[in-house]
């Protein structure tokens, strides 16, 4: 691998944007929400190959937040609203990690092991961290801030999915709301989930949004005292397009009237 770099001319760029609003006759200013998309991706830098990981394993969970790019774009289409990606794999670095987390780059997930991720020198890391993590970072903060300074509102919902499945423990939930400091946005939406016919909706669930377990929220909406949602939904139910649609539709009902409802 190049010590010197480690994206190459042939690798897609760490940031893919997806913004409907640019389409003519699409009004993008008029939404508040900016949705943000951690673990879309799950491209690997050619210098790091497979990471030893076999083909199978990359179709799993443990590689990509399963279905939430697609239902994503969908939901961004219906409310013309910005749509920031990641590109890369979680298995190459989790930009939803600080750096230097013990699962910013993990060794093994779920069960499976990483070899390309074990005896990692302290500049290989760094390659990852500063050609992958900031710059979806700090296009994150860039839009924030340019919003903020044009006095547009803002939500900002961090969408991700979660397997029916981990460590051999079964999840009930269909969706989860992820909350911490400043949650009434994210609790509204729980609430009017929860009012859905057949939805099982967990607070928390099924993980717990901290400061040391998460980054993008507590950086960048908590941090700057923005409404925000962090939303998980369960992989099985967003893994087809009909999936992916039922879920984009209800969302694209569900947040503007959340939205609403805070007194917008």
């Amino acid at each position: 691998m190049n010590m010197t770099r480690l994206l190459g001319d042939g690798d897609p760029s760490p940031v893919v944007e997806f913004d409907p609003a640019a389409t003519p006759g699409r009004r993008g200013a008029d939404s508040p929400f900016l949705f943000v998309s951690d673990h879309a991706g799950r491209a690997v830098p050619g210098a790091l190959g497979d990471l030893g990981v076999a083909p199978d394993d990359w179709e799993r969970h443990i590689a990509w937040d399963i279905g939430v790019a697609a239902m994503g774009r969908m939901l961004a289409e219906r409310l013309g609203s910005r749509l920031i990606e990641q590109a890369y794999s979680r298995l190459v670095i989790d930009c939803n990690r600080a750096p230097g987390h013990p699962t910013s780059i993990v060794r093994e997930s779920d069960g499976t092991r990483v070899p390309g991720n074990h005896d990692l020198t302290v500049e290989h890391e760094g390659a990852r961290v500063e050609e992958i993590f900031h710059p979806y970072h700090n296009r994150i903060a860039a839009e924030l801030s340019a919003r903020r300074g044009a006095g547009h509102p803002v939500v900002m919902v961090a969408l991700h999915s979660f397997t029916p499945r981990m460590n051999g423990v079964s999840r009930p939930w269909h969706a989860g709301v992820l909350h911490n400091r400043n949650p009434g946005f994210g609790l509204r939406v729980r609430d009017l989930l929860a009012a859905e016919e057949g939805l099982v909706i967990g607070s928390n669930e099924p993980y717990a949004l901290t400061d040391i377990s998460d980054y993008t929220i507590p950086t960048h909406a908590e941090g700057r005292g923005l409404a925000y949602l962090e939303l998980e939904v369960r992989q099985d139910l967003i893994a087809n397009e009909g999936g992916q649609r039922e879920w984009a539709e209800r969302l694209a009902r569900i947040l503007p009237q959340a939205w609403e409802g805070m007194g917008a």
